[in-house]
């Protein structure tokens, strides 16, 4: 039997809902929004120079522990509403100072403009000229991935006037810290807030370790754990765990629409994550199911009350489950529906190689609970915990289907492997993590209670213990995102800085280039194509490019590889009438605008190749252009730094 009613989600009590989870929300907006504002204000050094944000961002975390303990303490003396949204602020806290002082000097995010942020940037750019759902690289496409996240970036950014690579760090930051506030204030719900709190400070902890690089996925992971908690209670109904899923007169609508929303705002944001959410649904379905079937053996359970209400259970499930999943579906198409439209309708071959990348991490199944760290012996106390309680608690099995979740994706992708593609399951490692570190503070208060009641009331001891414990986890953090946030530093940011002040890169052309584009075609950078290896220049400005970073980026509907085909013959017109006769006949809308790198050679572009299963999965090779090609009036070619740039006249 369940422990207690906490143990499971509540819905009831409106109102308290609407200020607990609606106040958590608000106030970590505030939190986050207030101690960037306030950290930006100074002139901090470098972090690859100093430790100076090293050492305050330790004095924030221990300021935000604190105020977690404040909490906990509260939670017993004072208001329960008080005390959950000071639980939640230390969480939106700690995010906020995490990442936020180690970044404090610089206006890029983690990895800067580099690798796969990249397209994020551009994406965000993207979203951030228009509103209008629209691909991130290629003109006339619907988006492929998921655009929520960026979207609402994109508003961030138009309300703050900012550019778009400006707002990426503020809207990255401010999102998690939200995110951890709510998921901190959903605990709090279900189980109170000293547990709750723990839990959220072990889950805040592991997602800013494992996840913050990819801001949309952190996002997920601190809201998602605690829903897939509320997804159990909905699809079982008004009932503790060992009482069976209960008839459909007995289910929680309000859980259920919960549960649909979350699943299909999911798939709005992060396809992966999605697949496990749902699959993890589907899961606990099951349980249910088989446990309706086995009841009438429940020699515990009248069986003449049972035998007469399987079928009843069974089918309310089932419902749940349907309705939960049209409205997930529903929600979906929201963002989906354009890209599937066009894609059933297209003639075009669809194509695509994002699944084509199998780092170290993707060949083998993480057990983080074997580690050697504090962390790892939290996640190993977790481990236990969910193979002791996940026959008696709802929190512990819904852990426990996510677990098996991650698991048979991961196999799937091992085994796809063999198959050509993978489902890049190295990407749920930082969701097993988190569960197993959320399964470890429950491990741990059990723990604790044990020890109270074996050693008298030594509940100082553990907490004090708890929180430094807590603090060597955190503190360890910009370590371990050393190289993360040094590229920040190292990158050239939009308005062609370093922020380590050392000598910033070409890309301190990219203004000068823009503005060179704007007034030779007398257009918005969004009426322009480009056609460019330096994806950077997206990144930072609007135009649409005529070819994507790799095949792995680029929209199953843009045709890549046909794409690169057309660049290379393209790079083999030796006359302008060869040059103006390719573009007037390019199957696609032909770039107005070449932005090449100069050599004796010729104008350069730098293409990349998919060379899966390669690691790495991307061969870079050169083609040429005949600056011959050029010598028109049509073309307007110019010099700047080590760029040429040649603007086709309309």
């Amino acid at each position: 039997m369940e422990t207690s009613a906490a143990d499971r989600p509540r819905l009831s009590g409106r109102t308290r809902d609407v200020v607990e989870l609606g106040g958590a929300v608000l106030g970590a907006a505030v939190i986050a929004f207030a101690g960037l504002k306030i950290i930006g204000a100074v002139g901090w050094p470098a972090f690859n120079t100093s430790n100076v944000t090293r050492a305050l961002t330790t004095l924030g975390q221990t300021a935000c522990l604190l105020l977690a303990v404040v909490a906990v303490v509260w939670s017993r003396y004072g208001s329960r509403i008080l005390a959950s949204l000071l639980s939640a602020f230390a969480s939106a806290g700690l995010v906020t100072v995490t990442l936020g002082m180690p970044l404090g000097a610089t206006k890029l995010y983690l990895f800067g403009l580099s690798v796969d942020q990249q397209f994020r940037t551009e994406y965000l750019t993207r979203l951030t000229s228009s509103p209008h759902l629209a691909d991130m690289t290629y003109a006339d496409l619907p988006p492929y991935y998921p655009a929520t996240w960026f979207w609402l970036g994109g508003r961030y950014a138009n309300t703050l006037g900012l550019a778009g690579w400006e707002a990426y760090k503020p809207w990255a930051i401010l999102s998690v810290a939200v995110a951890a506030a709510l998921g901190a204030a959903l605990w709090n719900r279900m189980v109170g807030v000293t547990a709750g709190t723990a839990v959220s400070i072990a889950v805040t902890l592991v997602t800013l370790q494992f996840a913050s690089p990819e801001p949309y996925s952190a996002t997920l992971i601190l809201v998602g754990i605690p829903m897939l908690v509320v997804c159990a209670y909905a699809l079982r109904g008004r009932s503790r765990l060992a009482g069976g899923p209960t008839p459909l007169s007995q289910t929680s609508w309000l859980a259920v629409i919960a549960g649909g929303v979350f699943i299909g705002l999911s798939a709005t944001v992060y396809t992966l994550f999605t697949a496990l959410f749902a699959g993890t649904a589907v899961l606990m379905a099951l349980v249910y199911l088989v446990q309706a079937w086995l009841l009438p053996r429940n020699k515990t359970v009248p069986r003449e009350t049972i035998s007469a209400e399987r079928r009843p259970r069974i089918v309310a499930v089932l419902i749940r489950l349907v309705v939960m999943g049209v409205l997930a579906g529903a929600i979906a198409l929201i963002v989906w529906g354009p890209y599937l439209v066009e894609r059933f309708r297209t003639d075009v071959a669809v194509s695509g190689s994002a699944e084509h990348y199998l780092p170290e991490s993707g060949s083998i199944l993480a057990l983080p609970m074997f580690h050697v760290s504090l962390l790892g012996l939290l996640c190993l106390i977790g481990f236990v915990w969910i193979l002791m309680q996940c026959r008696r608690r709802t929190i512990a099995m819904s852990m426990a289907c996510t677990l098996v979740g991650v698991v048979g994706l991961t196999l799937l992708s091992l085994a796809l492997t063999a198959k050509g593609t993978t489902l890049l399951s190295f990407r749920l490692e930082p969701v097993s993590t988190a569960v197993l570190a959320a399964a470890g503070a429950f491990g741990v208060v059990w723990l604790s209670r044990a020890a109270i009641a074996r050693f008298g009331d030594i509940r100082t001891v553990i907490g004090v213990v708890a929180a430094a414990a807590a603090l060597a986890v955190a503190q360890q953090i910009p370590s371990v995102l050393s190289v993360e946030i040094t590229t920040a530093y190292t990158d050239t940011d939009g308005r062609g800085v370093r922020a380590d002040q050392h000598a910033p890169g070409a890309e301190s052309y990219y203004p000068k280039i823009d503005e060179t584009i704007r007034a030779q075609t007398g257009r918005p950078a969004t009426d322009n194509v480009v056609l460019t290896a330096d994806f950077g220049f997206l990144s930072l400005y609007p135009y649409w490019g005529f070819q994507g970073l790799t095949s792995h980026y680029a929209n199953p509907l843009a045709e890549f590889t046909e794409r690169a085909a057309t660049i290379e013959k393209w790079s083999q017109a030796s006359t302008p009438q060869e040059m103006k006769d390719n573009l007037r006949t390019s199957p696609w809308r032909p770039p107005n605008v070449f932005l090449f790198r100069y050599s004796p050679d010729g104008y350069t572009l730098r293409l990349a190749e998919d060379v899966y299963p390669n690691d790495p999965n991307v061969k870079r090779y050169t083609v040429t252009f005949n600056p011959a090609a050029f010598d028109d009036p049509a073309f307007t070619v110019t010099e700047i730094g080590p760029f040429v740039l040649v603007v086709k006249k309309s």
